[in-house]
């Protein structure tokens, strides 16, 4: 039972279109300005730092409650995983939080990219995976200024990192593989911007999206 209310809890969080009610606030529809999308990168282009950085903080952070409820209310230690279907329950919420994200039931499954809520989630997971996530995106965010390329080169490397810093413990193929869904389903919706960045004609960050 503990699972499906993980499960529930996670999607219901991790379906908040912030984006879309930020931008709302100001009388703006994101999605009818760049991609459309109604994540952090794209609410930067309606110029509005603030409401980019909104977006992406309230993205994050429903990822992480998410994990968060689960630790503290559905496992058998509340705060700490001690056995392994403790770990099966958080996983659940979070990757449940993820979806929720990218396929929210209330926009006809048409959600963001899921990069902010993958972040506040493995945050939450274990917070140096999280953050060597941050780091690799940052790298590559202000060494070639493509947004897209930064998520999918930490996307790709994050089940990496989680397996090798879990090694030593029951759980390590589990966080990998945990890792590894969100981050394949993170490669799908990017999909589009794959192809513009083998094109040359995926735009850069702070830019106006090019059509597609």
């Amino acid at each position: 039972m503990n699972y499906l209310i993980a499960a529930v809890i996670g999607y219901l969080l991790g379906s908040i279109p912030f984006g879309l009610l930020l931008t709302r606030a100001v009388g703006i529809d994101i999605r009818s300005i760049g991609s459309g999308n109604i994540g952090a990168t794209n609410v930067l282009r309606t110029g509005n730092r603030w409401l980019a950085a909104g977006t992406l903080l309230l993205d994050a952070g429903k990822g992480a409650a998410a994990v968060l409820i689960a630790r503290w209310f559905l496992i058998s230690t509340p705060g700490s995983e001690t056995l392994l279907s403790d770990y099966y329950i958080v996983y659940t919420a979070g990757i449940a939080a993820f979806f929720g994200h990218v396929f929210p039931i209330w926009l006809g499954f048409k959600g963001g990219k899921g990069v902010a809520t993958y972040i506040g989630v493995l945050l939450a997971w274990n917070w140096i995976v999280g953050l060597v996530f941050c780091g690799v995106w940052l790298i590559v965010a202000f060494g070639r200024k493509f947004s897209s390329l930064a998520a999918l080169t930490a996307a790709a490397t994050a089940p990496l990192f989680a397996y090798g810093l879990a090694a030593n413990e029951g759980h390590a193929l589990l966080f990998a593989s945990a890792c590894g869904l969100m981050s394949l389903v993170l490669y799908y919706k990017h999909w589009a911007n794959i192809r513009r960045l083998w094109d040359g004609t995926e735009p850069k960050i702070g830019s106006e999206k090019k059509s597609s």
